[in-house]
């Protein structure tokens, strides 16, 4: 078998090729994954979206993609729908970016004061306002870009 493997040996330097072999070694332990919003304290979220009830499953996908496109804290961001009875249970973040004016009022009689004043809170255009006005879409990326500062703990 040396032989065969001299052989093997002699012709692929002959060729100029470089022959390859697998490496195997002890394997890596595998780290496991944290969260983004493990950076801030516990109980408090890095960033909640408050949304108009009723969305389009188009208008959903626009703001998902826009989410996403930001980062992995924005686009893992906790979603809330705003309907008639409000809110509910809101929590503690320190952005909140909101889609309307209607959510605003929303999440400002929901929010305890002393979280509003502590917080960001950005106020952007409707879904269905981005996916019609070009001019709305760009004061969603503003939005999103004014988040930043906040959401690196800046």
């Amino acid at each position: 078998m040396s032989a065969a493997l001299d052989r093997r040996q002699r012709l692929l330097r002959v060729m100029g090729v470089t022959p390859w072999q697998l490496r195997t070694g002890p394997a890596a332990p595998e780290q496991e994954m944290a969260p983004a919003n493990d950076a801030v304290p516990a109980g408090q979220a890095a960033c909640v979206v408050v949304l108009p009830a009723g969305a389009s499953e188009r208008e959903l996908d626009l703001v998902g993609r826009a989410l996403r496109a930001y980062g992995p804290i924005t686009g893992r961001a906790a979603r809330l729908e705003a309907g008639e009875q409000g809110l509910g249970k809101v929590p503690v973040a320190r952005v909140y970016l909101v889609f309307g004016e209607a959510q605003a009022r929303a999440l400002g009689r929901d929010l305890p004061a002393a979280v509003m004043s502590a917080a960001q809170i950005v106020l952007v255009d409707t879904p269905a306002a981005i996916l019609a006005d070009p001019a709305a879409k760009r004061r969603l990326w503003n939005g999103l870009r004014t988040l930043g500062p906040t959401l690196r703990g800046a």
